[in-house]
């Protein structure tokens, strides 16, 4: 990276959450949980919807996707913070700083492309459910997919780029538990304005895609559901997207907040704990709502462990 050549510090050091011993200590062992149920749920997940014919759905394809987002970008951002709270060695290198940031901005602006697919998938199913299977046909879903990557892969490169143009030669202390670009922009000795826009840009453009894509298709299907005569029927059709609403809201709820703003209105410690949410907590949030708010998700879990201890 060019950056190497750019900068008068060795590397960066990551101060993490807290000074405080007891307070990491605790946080060791509270991420460390959710890491092993972030990772096992959404293993699960991909493993119920792969085994069982009846989730071989564009809804549950779109879903087991998601399912390996969450366990990549968990890994990006999980095992380096817990290797920080547990031992003294708070150094990143330069190349592992931007590797984390890289991959980290892939996999999240994958997710909010993927999620607003998953919108649109539902719109269709509410909305045209007569079409829906030749609408929603692999071709399709598959394009959907591929863009969702490849947007993400576009967002990342770029953001990274604009980075390691940058000089480091005051400080190589990042206030954070990871390497974002709002802390690691206000190290910067140079004028990062332009920078900021770029890649604001870019970022604000994916988002405000993705949520434009995402209330459309609602309001289609809040209007679909509300011409609905019976009570009990508006319930059951609700109910199918109810769980990507949920999930839609806490993603991009946090997102916003955290990264649609300049690195002079960064405030540490409401972004810290914000970040914490959404790189360490989400993650383990969607294979909860995706299974525990739906039906067909359990049902197929009965099934695959009915088949399994059949085969025995």
């Amino acid at each position: 990276m060019s950056m190497l050549n750019n900068t008068h510090v060795p590397d960066f050091i990551l101060m993490g959450l807290t000074d405080s011993e007891e307070i990491q200590l605790v946080l060791s062992v509270l991420f460390l949980l959710i890491y092993l149920v972030t990772v096992l749920g959404n293993v699960g997940m991909i493993l119920i919807i792969h085994l069982d014919v009846q989730l071989h759905t564009p809804m549950y394809f779109f879903l087991s996707h998601l399912s390996f987002l969450d366990i990549c970008y968990s890994n990006v951002i999980t095992p380096k913070t817990l290797g920080n709270l547990v031992t003294s060695n708070k150094n990143i290198s330069f190349t592992a700083c931007f590797t984390q940031m890289y991959f980290f901005v892939w996999f999240c602006a994958t997710e909010c492309v993927l999620l607003s697919s998953m919108a649109y998938d539902r719109y269709i199913a509410i909305c045209n459910p007569l079409h829906y299977p030749v609408i929603m046909s692999t071709k399709l879903c598959c394009a959907l997919l591929t863009g969702s990557y490849m947007i993400g892969f576009m967002d990342s490169s770029i953001n990274v780029f604009c980075m390691s143009t940058l000089h480091f030669c005051n400080s190589n202390v990042i206030h954070h538990f990871f390497c974002e670009s709002s802390p690691i922009l206000s190290l910067s000795c140079d004028d990062t304005f332009v920078i900021e826009i770029v890649i604001s840009i870019f970022a604000g453009s994916t988002l405000l895609l993705s949520l434009i894509t995402i209330s459309v298709s609602y309001m289609f299907v809040l209007y679909t559901i509300l011409k609905i005569s019976s009570t009990s029927g508006k319930q059951k059709t609700f109910s199918t997207c109810a769980s990507h609403l949920l999930g839609v809201t806490i993603f991009y709820g946090t997102t916003i907040f955290t990264y649609l703003k300049p690195s002079k209105s960064y405030t540490l410690g409401k972004d810290r704990v914000a970040s914490v949410f959404y790189t360490i907590v989400i993650p383990v949030l969607n294979p909860l709502i995706y299974s525990l708010r739906n039906k067909e998700v359990k049902n197929a879990f009965t099934r695959v462990m009915q088949k399994s201890g059949g085969s025995r």
